[in-house]
């Protein structure tokens, strides 16, 4: 009897029913924000705004990037990750950036903050996991140290990612770190016999270059320290949850439903095989072995 052919190549594995199904819903999420993606690159287009048109197709980009990784590491991201990811990228540049929602939604960046944390530290998790669980290194982490991986992975980049922001307002006079009123000054510099005690003084009156600034805006501005902080803060959260999240699904390996909703897997191509064999009817277990041993004699 003619032997069936097997898919060559590293990605070849065919996927199963089920996997088909994962991947349409994945298609849907991203081709209906695409769409609106693409309606916001044409109005940009129309009004002559290259910034909103660069942000646009940076988020294209972007939405390319968790199929890409997929492909190179043969890896399946589950649908809820793969979508939070869809969601995060167009909440924080079609609807933060472009349509200003950090500024017309209060605690619209703190959300983001939080969920940056969040799925910051699970691709810290998972890509440490991955390596944890392959045969090709020889090192195995205990949950705790995941965790921990995790957790540090998450405020390095949010760290980072203020070093950025302070960068841009700097050097290209950008407002990346958002400003706060303030209604007291409390600093050791007003202090006047030059000695380290603090004095505390109330902002009731502000004038600049002619302007009553208590009027409008309000009072005096931090220059972003209380953004910066803020954002850190809210980002440690989401770091912390997810490593804890993480911890419980190393301990009882792959038990938790949230956990697993959220950490890529490795694909195996016999396994996936044999899944997609079993589901489309195919003999099973010791009929398989039979049908193998009378192909042999024939």
């Amino acid at each position: 009897m003619p032997k069936k052919e097997k898919p060559k190549g590293k990605h070849a594995a065919v996927r199963s029913p089920e996997q088909r199904r994962r991947v349409r819903r994945r298609l849907t999420i991203r081709g209906v924000l695409s769409f609106f993606i693409v309606l916001t690159l044409i109005r940009a287009a129309f009004t002559r705004q290259f910034e909103n048109i660069f942000v646009c197709v940076l988020s294209l980009v972007l939405f390319c990037v968790p199929m890409l990784i997929e492909r190179s590491l043969d890896i399946d991201i589950p649908p809820v990750m793969e979508g939070i990811i869809y969601c995060f990228i167009f909440a924080a540049e079609i609807l933060g950036e472009i349509n200003s929602f950090y500024t017309l939604i209060p605690g619209w960046d703190t959300m983001l903050h939080t969920m940056n944390g969040f799925l910051v530290a699970a691709v810290g998790f998972s890509l440490v996991d991955l390596f944890n669980r392959s045969e090709r290194f020889s090192f195995k982490l205990s949950p705790l140290f995941l965790a921990i991986v995790a957790f540090c992975f998450s405020m390095t980049v949010g760290v980072l990612w203020e070093f950025f922001e302070f960068g841009m307002d700097q050097f290209f006079g950008t407002d990346m770190q958002k400003d706060f009123l303030v209604s007291a000054i409390n600093s050791v510099t007003l202090n006047p016999d030059g000695l380290n005690s603090v004095v505390h003084l109330p902002v009731e009156s502000l004038v600049v270059n002619g302007q009553d600034w208590m009027q409008f805006p309000g009072g005096y501005i931090d220059i972003g320290l209380i953004d910066t902080m803020k954002d850190l803060m809210v980002n440690f959260i989401g770091a912390v949850v997810f490593s804890v999240i993480g911890f419980f699904y190393v301990k009882t390996r792959g038990k938790g439903k949230l956990a697993a909703s959220l950490i890529p897997i490795v694909l195996d191509p016999s396994e996936e095989k044999e899944k997609e064999n079993s589901e489309d009817g195919e003999p099973n277990g010791e009929v398989s072995r039979l049908t193998a041993q009378n192909d042999e004699k024939e």
